[in-house]
């Protein structure tokens, strides 16, 4: 068994930078936390599988360059802004919308 810690189906595993701050937010409705100076993607990353489904094909993603080139990262929140998660930071009480239980 792995001494690391990941929610089932998380894309990322963080290794390191662990003793930051939690931040508390929504995915989905769902009550998730992050660390602190966590990008949104990041963030979301760490409990889900992907950050949204393509609204083209319905075919996952989670972000491409990661850099904020590419707008293939853009997330929604309950308002129904839209958030490029690459490069915005995660806020405690966010709440984000992936589209996962939606028909994409």
């Amino acid at each position: 068994m792995s001494d690391f810690a990941s929610p089932r189906g998380a894309q990322l595993v963080r290794l390191a930078e662990q003793d930051r701050a939690t931040v508390s937010f929504t995915l989905d409705g769902r009550a998730v936390t992050a660390l602190e100076g966590d990008t949104v993607l990041t963030a979301v990353l760490t409990c889900a599988g992907s950050l949204r489904r393509n609204e083209f094909s319905g075919q996952p993603r989670a972000g491409f360059c990661m850099m904020g080139a590419c707008q293939d990262c853009w997330i929604a929140t309950d308002s129904g802004e839209r958030l490029r998660a690459c490069s915005t930071f995660i806020r405690a009480g966010m709440q984000l919308r992936s589209g996962q239980g939606e028909g994409a």
